[in-house]
């Protein structure tokens, strides 16, 4: 089972985050955000990752949205955004993605992310939704939305 931390917002994790920025994900680079939040050792973070040994390897951040604005979800509820969502080069196809997933569906609350890069089938086994909503694909969005009851009993720690 892999091990979910909570990433302290500090010089550390921005050192880290660098390795993920080398592999020219530009669009999915978190350092920007974590260099105008950087407070040393923030623990309220929204930033999650999984280590290899003592290196970084996956990473999201995750959000938690006022949902009365919404247009994602029937009902206008709070829901989490499940953004950036990277795994290096390397450690990809090992369960990693999937666990961080699982880790933010763990909350049990709706779930919207924007599929990219080619990702739309891993959100599809993820039992994520494309959302059928015109004006988010007009402002170039792919939102995937996922709710508690769409996985019915979910195995949380399960890997692909």
């Amino acid at each position: 089972m892999l091990k979910i931390e909570r990433l302290l917002i500090n010089f550390k994790t921005l050192e880290e985050f660098k390795r993920f920025k080398e592999y020219g994900m530009q669009e999915l680079s978190m350092l920007e955000e974590l260099q105008e939040n950087i407070i040393e050792n923030d623990s309220t973070s929204p930033f999650y990752g999984i280590y290899f040994g003592d290196k970084l390897v996956a990473r999201m951040s995750l959000y938690q949205v006022n949902g009365s604005t919404n247009p994602y979800f029937d009902q206008r509820q709070d829901f989490l955004e499940l953004w950036k969502l990277e795994v290096l080069p390397g450690y990809q196809k090992n369960g990693y993605g999937t666990a961080l997933v699982d880790f933010a569906k763990s909350f049990r609350m709706p779930i919207r992310t924007n599929s990219r890069m080619k990702s739309a089938d891993f959100w599809d086994k993820m039992n994520f939704e494309p959302v059928k909503y015109d004006m988010a694909r007009d402002k170039g969005e792919n939102p995937y939305i996922w709710h508690p009851d769409m996985d019915g009993e979910m195995t949380s720690g399960e890997s692909a």
